[in-house]
């Protein structure tokens, strides 16, 4: 049996971030992170195709937390303890100077996770903290003002625990037995299975603002829509996978979406669309390129109401601009499924938020149980958004343990 004061169950960047914290903060105490896989932080390792999205440069809190469909209102305060703006400087106090690109996400200046890597290994062994690998956690049970943890290679006590193992249904199970709720699982941040023949021959074109809602319920989006192989992706669509995650998981993925291509209503477009008949009456429609679309969607559209190359707008009839003004406004596209974006899973779900207290991430029925990321119920948009959240929490919950150890 060994002996620790402080255990983190999870290798993950919400892990190492709070056993650091903690260890920086009070070098008395005997800090270990178990973590079930041979090696850990591999999601940092692909985040961001593998450049590692940090965070993002938002700085007001309460603009910040609009990007977390579950958690936004639970972590209003902490984002008031720890945000952006810490998270920048922590990382330039290890070593590690961030960059923001145009879009506001922010990355290692190297272009490289192994820096994000390397960052947390050496920080940790300079600081004892004990890092034991393919220990995959059985159980946890308290034991009078500390816990006992079972693993697959032995057994620990501590007197605090930290769960950040992500999404792991084992683990969820295993703080039920401790009383807690868990929201069941859901995919979050996917893209978009649709086989239209509008789609097919232009994967790879993007339409860089457009609308889209998802048709008999509330959800929408705006921003760039990236047309796929199989469907459709980009902000746009990530943004409606999490905001929907729940709704759309209980339509099976099966639904229909109403895409805005030029962010204009009918009734305009089908104005502008008369005025370039008579403007551009002897010229063929199919090699115009108007409303700053990209040419190949362009051209699908203008197939998609009958007209041909050769067609002029002279020649336009009336339902053909009808046509035209819609599918620009209001083409409707039937979604089949959805794929995981890229290789970085997300999920709605995990331990209730009413359970845990947000001034120190400890859970309100197990004393000296804390947790951080997203083995709570809190996700977010793709943008560096889901790791603030973590390093809010590590921090919060590190903050915590050493003020009452």
């Amino acid at each position: 049996m060994i002996s620790k004061d402080v255990i983190i169950i999870g290798g993950g960047a919400a892990g190492f971030f709070a056993a650091i914290n903690i260890a920086e903060q009070r070098p008395d105490l005997e800090v270990a992170i178990l973590e079930r896989g041979k090696e850990g932080l591999t999601k940092v390792k692909i985040s961001g195709g593998g450049r590692c999205n940090v965070t993002h440069a938002e700085f007001i809190p309460s603009e910040l937390v609009q990007n977390y469909p579950r958690g936004n209102k639970e972590l209003l305060g902490p984002f008031h303890q720890f945000m952006t703006g810490d998270t920048i400087a922590w990382f330039e106090a290890h070593g590690v100077a961030l960059k923001i690109e145009d879009d506001g996400r922010m990355f290692p200046e190297s272009n490289s996770s192994q820096t994000i890597i390397d960052c947390f290994l050496s920080t940790a062994a300079q600081h004892h903290v004990a890092v034991h690998y393919n220990h995959a956690v059985r159980a946890i049970t308290p034991k009078g003002t500390g816990f006992v943890i079972e693993t697959t290679q032995g057994v620990f006590t501590s007197k605090s625990v930290v769960v950040a193992t992500g999404s792991n249904p084992k683990m969820w199970q295993m703080l039920t037995h401790l009383g807690h709720r868990v929201a069941a699982p859901v995919p979050s941040l996917f893209t978009f299975n649709c086989d239209d023949a509008r789609l097919k021959t232009i994967p790879g074109v993007v339409a860089q603002n457009v609308s889209i809602r998802v048709l008999d319920t509330d959800l929408s989006s705006e921003g760039p829509l990236l047309i796929t192989h199989w469907g459709m992706s980009a902000p746009s669509v990530l943004k409606l996978s999490a905001f929907g995650a729940l709704e759309l998981a209980k339509c099976g993925y099966n639904f229909k979406i109403e895409v805005n291509f030029i962010q204009e209503s009918l009734e305009t477009c089908s104005a502008t669309l008369k005025a370039l008949k008579l403007d551009l009456a002897k010229k063929n429609v199919y090699k115009s390129t108007p409303f700053d679309l990209p040419k190949r969607l362009w051209h699908q559209l203008v197939i998609a109401v009958g007209m041909t190359e050769e067609t002029r707008w002279a020649d336009m009839n009336r339902n053909q601009l009808e046509g035209l003004a819609s599918q620009l406004t209001q083409a409707v596209f039937k979604i089949t499924g959805k794929s995981t974006f890229k290789d970085e899973f997300v999920t709605a779900g995990g331990v209730a938020l009413k359970e845990v207290n947000f001034k120190t991430f400890e859970s309100k029925y197990v004393n000296n149980l804390y947790f951080a990321g997203e083995v709570l119920n809190i996700d977010a948009v793709t943008g560096g958004f889901n790791f603030q959240n973590a390093w809010t929490g590590a921090f919060i919950a590190a903050k915590s343990i050493c003020a009452t150890l």
